[in-house]
């Protein structure tokens, strides 16, 4: 019974020590065949990124990390490179984890982690930095643009990378600009120009440069108000559509122009204001009071500025007080009363009408009663002496008494 309870315990440990060997060389082999883990990184220029190697399982097996250029930068807790910026994060047997500040577009490239198992396994992953474009520019403003002249904005932005994108806005509408891109090193020049001929629409309007990139959460944008120097132009308001007599007028002289048009002068039938006791000019403004019909007349006003000069006419018929004067206002275009003229042209000529009726009705009836006595002398002018004709056209007038007619 103890020699079986001895065998029963030797073969115990023999299995327990033949599981423990085939354990070892099992995890042996998994080691060796696995590679290490990466994840690529991207980050900003200027930025913080942390590179991470793993492995699932390690017998103490060492991990590394190098650069682009195949410099080793730590093996396993060990720094190799001196870089201030480059420092360890985490060091296991199943993870080697670094850190780079202030991340530079020199720092982009494809980085290894090796894992040193016989051969050694290696896994890369690439850190890709982005460029963050500079705040943008414009040039090409001219202050003040004057109304006619061809002018270039240029929109600049350095720094990028990728190349940023570059939209231009008209106010709040967006216009399209033609873009060039020129690689300075490892980033991106853009420039985006937009050429267009000034008018005095474009006075007050605001130019935006807006640059769009992946590095940025809301684009940059600069602006720049275009100033346009314009000659003036000038109108004439009233106050009264139908100036009566004791009434009073204003007359405002709206002038449109840039600098502002001034001063502004009035005068009346191309003379000075004839009564400056009722004709009273405050700035833009005349006031006549107390109308009267010797207020008739053409009013002008007149300003200027370093571009040109403008004028515009005002014409005054001051109605009777107790007129009720025409329904339309005499100095709107196209309206005006009843063209006296144009009724008497039409009546003359229904009158002529008529009497051409009557003259040829007249001589119609003249030319048939004439033709009608012809033939009844008809025969005479056969007759071969004065007698015969005679007796010929008294046998002829006999019968002509049969065939008489009378017209009423």
């Amino acid at each position: 019974m103890i020699v079986k309870q001895h065998l029963i315990f030797i073969l115990y440990s023999l299995c327990a020590h033949v599981f423990k060997v085939a354990g070892t060389k099992s995890k042996a082999k998994g080691s060796q065949g696995q590679f290490p883990i990466t994840q690529n990184v991207t980050v900003v220029e200027g930025a913080t990124a942390n590179m991470t190697c793993r492995v699932d399982y390690n017998d103490n097996t060492s991990l590394q990390w190098s650069n682009p250029a195949q410099q080793t930068l730590f093996f396993g807790d060990k720094k190799a490179l001196r870089d201030h910026r480059i420092e360890l994060v985490r060091a296991s047997w199943q993870e080697l984890t670094i850190r780079i500040s202030d991340v530079s577009l020199s720092d982009e490239g494809q980085y290894t982690c090796s894992l040193f198992t016989m051969p050694v396994k290696t896994t890369k992953a690439f850190l890709t930095v982005l460029g963050v474009p500079g705040r943008p520019e414009i040039t090409g403003f001219t202050k003040p643009a004057m109304e006619g002249d061809v002018i270039t904005l240029t929109c600049t932005t350095s720094g990028s990378k990728p190349a940023a994108n570059i939209r231009w806005f008209r106010n709040d509408k967006e216009v399209q600009g033609s873009t060039k891109v020129n690689a300075t090193g490892k980033s991106f020049t853009v420039r985006s120009s937009l050429q267009f001929q000034v008018d005095r629409q474009d006075d007050g309007v605001a130019y935006t440069c807006s640059v769009e990139h992946v590095s940025l959460t809301n684009p940059y944008m600069t602006t720049e108000v275009l100033e346009v120097h314009y000659a003036p132009h000038l109108e004439i308001t009233h106050s009264l559509i139908i100036p009566q007599e004791g009434q009073y007028l204003k007359l405002e002289c709206v002038s449109i122009g840039n600098p502002i048009p001034e001063p502004v002068l009035w005068s009346k039938d191309g003379g000075e204001l004839p009564d400056i006791e009722r004709m009273i000019v405050e700035g833009r403004e005349l006031t006549i009071t107390t109308l009267n019909k010797t207020d008739n007349g053409t009013y002008r006003c007149e300003a200027s500025n370093h571009l040109g000069t403008s004028s515009a006419e005002y014409i005054l018929f001051v109605y009777a007080k107790d007129f009720p004067g025409p329904t339309t206002d005499p100095n709107a275009l196209g309206q005006h009363g009843p063209d006296h003229a144009l009724i008497g042209g039409v009546v003359a000529v229904v009158v002529f009408i008529t009497l051409c009726l009557i003259i040829v009705l007249g001589r119609y009836l003249a030319r048939h009663k004439g033709t009608y006595l012809t033939h009844e002398a008809k025969g005479a002018e056969d007759a071969p002496d004065a007698d015969t004709a005679i007796i010929n056209a008294e046998g002829n007038h006999v019968h002509a008494e049969e065939k008489k007619e009378y017209f009423i």
